[in-house]
């Protein structure tokens, strides 16, 4: 599996991306909304991890303009990863497209409950955990 974590904080990103390659999933990183669209258009990802406050843009525009594509990486499974957990922010979220949230600051065990239930809800086929 190949994930992509869209997060403007290196040290956040070194974390996700140590509990992910732990749990067999490669992972891709960008610093901001605009960087994850052009990873998006030029690769294939399993799942896009994405936090909302970055800068150039942030990741509620980034998830519609996903969700707004003409092809089949609209459909591309996002878990919302955020320190505003606010019912308005998780409101904005599904309302976006986000399949998932989890809280800041994120546990490996909460991480992994996400991505396996959006594989337990039929994306991914063939796609297991390690």
């Amino acid at each position: 599996m190949k994930f992509l974590f869209v997060e403007d904080n290196a040290v956040n990103r070194r974390v996700v991306g140590e509990m992910l390659k732990a749990g067999g999933i490669e992972m891709e990183e960008a610093e901001d909304g605009c960087l994850g669209l052009t990873k998006i258009e030029e690769n294939n990802f399993d799942l896009v991890l994405m936090d909302l406050r970055m800068p150039r843009m942030d990741g509620l525009t980034a998830i519609r303009r996903i969700r707004a594509r003409r092809d089949a990486k609209a459909d591309l499974p996002i878990i919302v990863i955020t320190a505003d957990n606010t019912a308005n922010m998780r409101a904005d979220c599904v309302a976006a497209g986000a399949n998932d949230i989890i809280e800041k600051p994120i546990s490996m065990p909460v991480l992994f409950d996400a991505i396996s239930r959006i594989i337990a809800s039929g994306y991914g086929g063939e796609a297991t955990l390690v």
